[in-house]
């Protein structure tokens, strides 16, 4: 198989996106339309092949940018929509194309409407419930949206909010989303229409699901790894992430390891060279944090630091370890498991960060 060649490189398991999108199926019903987030690469699970192994299980796409945009349209005819704020120079070819912009001023509406030219442009009006980053002030939203939709090529697609605590603060999120229901009932009894409202991200499908509005927007969950740790066995991790042991060199008691010698050999060690770097995603600030690999299915420490292209483990306890053999950095092999959330704990960062920062060179193989 072409993928004993490899260096290193990601496996998807399509069977685990389908899976976790049909547990989003099963929980919400035939009626609430999923907006599927593959933004970011598909948090780095490669976009083109996830839309189209999800295609038929999503009714809208979301990605970041027009550039996204632009690229996934090639491979699926579903709604776009853009989740971030687009570029003045963007907004005309953003009509053109038909995606779906997320809209936070009237300022940028007015231009939209601008550039639409006889043709209705359909936008997703942004509320900001607290989360500071985009959308209308909550206590500005009806007086703007009524302007908004008053713009003869303005059509309103959706209304959204977004949850910034909902993986930490459960009664700031009930209250946001009591806030943005009651929103949502106001601008639909002063200003009639047909369009829909979509809040919940991944937390929110799994933990605040009692009101789903009529979008759902599931981002990581598609790729199996739950923010709440009490979900995680509902869902399949999509990706599992590879390389080979390069070399393989018994080193004496009392040699450095890899830049700054941070670590030195406390006796004679079995020292294995693998294939993967941070040039590759793998975090640096792995480095001498208590992280371990898998070869064999048994756990192998990694020592040092983290460089560009190549990372150094113990594997004294390994007697048939030999040059090619198959290195697990994040997944599953054998009976253990180097998961996600560990990275990322280690790391002191998020599992969205591990998912998103590995490499283009890390080529990524649909099982």
């Amino acid at each position: 198989m072409m993928e004993k060649h490899y260096r290193c490189w990601a496996e998807i398991d399509r069977s685990a996106l389908r899976h976790n999108l049909a547990f989003v199926g099963e929980k919400f019903g035939p009626n609430i339309e999923l907006l599927a987030v593959v933004k970011a690469n598909a948090y780095g699970h490669g976009m083109i092949e996830v839309a189209q192994t999800i295609a038929d299980q999503a009714n809208i796409f979301g990605v970041a940018n027009l550039e996204e945009a632009t690229a996934l349209r090639v491979a699926v005819r579903h709604p776009i929509t853009i989740l971030g704020p687009a570029l003045p120079e963007e907004r005309a070819a953003i009509a053109e194309r038909g995606f779906i912009p997320s809209i936070s001023t009237l300022e940028e509406a007015r231009d939209f409407d601008r550039v639409g030219r006889g043709q209705k442009v359909a936008i997703n009006f942004k509320i900001d419930t607290g989360m500071g980053r985009m959308g209308v002030l909550a206590e500005e939203a009806l007086a703007v949206f009524k302007d908004v939709s008053a713009l003869p090529n303005i059509k309103v697609h959706s209304v959204s909010t977004h949850l910034p605590v909902s993986n930490e603060d459960e009664k700031f999120t009930r209250e946001e989303l009591r806030t943005f229901g009651k929103l949502t009932k106001q601008l639909r009894a002063e200003v009639p229409g047909d369009y829909k409202a979509h809040v919940l991200q991944t937390a929110g499908v799994l933990a605040f699901a009692e009101e789903p509005f009529e979008i759902v927007r599931p981002g990581m969950l598609i790729y199996g790894i739950s923010p709440l740790p009490e979900f995680q066995t509902v869902l399949r991790p999509a990706m599992t992430w590879k390389t080979r042991i390069a070399l393989i060199r018994a080193m004496p008691g009392g040699h450095g390891i890899s830049y700054g010698r941070t670590f030195i050999t406390p006796r004679r060690m079995r020292v294995a060279t693998l294939s993967c770097g941070y040039a590759d995603g793998y975090p640096r600030h792995l480095s001498n944090r208590g992280i371990s690999v898998l070869v064999r299915g048994q756990r192998c420490a990694l020592l040092g630091r983290v460089t560009m292209d190549l990372i150094m483990i113990d594997i004294s306890h390994l007697a048939d370890a030999k040059v090619g053999d198959e290195v697990v950095l994040m997944g599953r092999q054998g009976d253990e498991e180097m998961c996600c959330a560990e990275l990322a704990e280690r790391a002191e960062t998020i599992t969205w960060e591990i998912t998103t920062r590995i490499g283009a060179r890390v080529r990524r193989v649909y099982v």
